[in-house]
């Protein structure tokens, strides 16, 4: 092969298993990154070929028709192909009422609090699915697994299945099967619940001064079935939860990420931040210490939903840290081999 894709080897089943990554793919693939425009651009086919990113985040800028979406996406995987890149994670929001990316044509749904039993789900769940699939987009930032207090203002009210974190389980782990048992990757948030906070993270930092046990007694229950029923991803919260760590909120906390969902909760997959570009992480801790904390949290995806020079500025960090020590590649190598392993079992490969 030759051009601007040339260094890359991965192409095919054998190397899917066992991959000879370079340090550029190895930073690129733990990047989920924002885009403008509904048409495939010299843009986009940066950040996949140059950058390497491992995946891509649909919002409404980025909808046209189904046509367009699906052209936008196959064209996406077609150069990634091209280069020899891994198939891309392309993900979207999509939980129906207050946050559903995709409107008339799709099947537009009043959200999880009208989903009042299993068979809502299950039919919201089955809908989606072929929906997704059909334009080429293989994960849905779904389901919200806040539980939201009746008592209070809870800033998940109008997104959570309920009050009752039995309940959130019970709906939470239909809809994860039911999304994955359609091809479509389900990504369980925001751990470890933001259900009992009423300030916005997009706009700055709430805090929930809850203990351990109190987080298993409530919050926790509902992240606890997702592992239980393998799914593919969990997303952090832009949360500070002082009784856990007193500096760092859940998305950049090693004592969150590492401690609390890989060793006591026992989660093997794919854990992610949310979106970096919120006003808890900007106007607190800033981004390149961020991405920081990513790398020393083994946090798997860093989620950057906006087009700009902050995606180029995480992939630099990135390789840096990557190539500063033997060690940090092992860490690096075992985080994305969590994503090539989802992959795997989503991929035709």
């Amino acid at each position: 092969m030759t051009g601007p894709c040339a260094d890359i080897s991965f192409t095919g089943e054998d190397t899917m298993t066992h991959p000879t990554l370079s340090l550029e793919q190895l930073a690129g693939q733990r990047l989920m990154v924002g885009f403008d425009g509904i048409v495939f651009d010299s843009d986009l086919a940066y950040l996949i070929e140059t950058l390497k990113v491992g995946g891509l985040i649909l919002f409404r800028r980025n909808i046209g028709t189904p046509e367009e979406v699906r052209r936008l996406c196959q064209a996406a995987q077609a150069h990634a192909a091209a280069c020899g890149q891994p198939p891309l994670l392309i993900g979207i929001d999509q939980e129906g009422g207050e946050v559903a990316r995709l409107k008339e044509p799709f099947t537009e749904f009043s959200g999880q609090p009208a989903m009042k039993t299993e068979a809502d789900v299950l039919h919201f769940a089955r809908t989606c699915a072929a929906e997704l699939r059909g334009v080429g987009i293989n994960m849905n930032f779904s389901p919200v697994l806040d539980v939201a207090p009746l008592e209070i203002r809870s800033i998940m009210a109008g997104r959570s299945f309920g009050p009752d974190p039995m309940q959130v389980a019970r709906m939470g782990e239909t809809l994860i099967g039911c999304l994955q048992k359609n091809g479509v990757m389900a990504v369980a948030k925001h751990f470890p619940g933001i259900g009992r906070t009423c300030l916005d993270s997009h706009v700055d930092l709430p805090t929930l001064d809850a203990s351990l046990d109190e987080l298993e007694a409530f919050d926790l229950v509902p992240f606890r079935r997702a592992v239980a029923a393998d799914v593919a991803g969990i997303m952090l919260s832009h949360i500070h939860y002082p009784q856990l760590d007193s500096r760092w909120p859940a998305s950049l906390s090693p004592a969150i990420a590492r401690t609390l969902l890989r060793d006591r909760c026992h989660y093997p997959g794919v854990v992610m931040t949310d979106d970096l570009d919120m006003g808890a992480i900007v106007r607190h801790f800033g981004f390149q210490k961020a991405i920081e904390q990513v790398l020393a949290s083994d946090i798997d995806l860093a989620l950057v939903c906006h087009r700009s020079e902050k995606i180029e500025t995480a992939h630099g960090t990135l390789l840096s840290w990557l190539g500063a020590s033997p060690e940090a590649r092992r860490r690096g190598e075992v985080s994305v081999e969590r994503i090539l392993s989802l992959k795997r079992r989503y991929f035709q490969m």
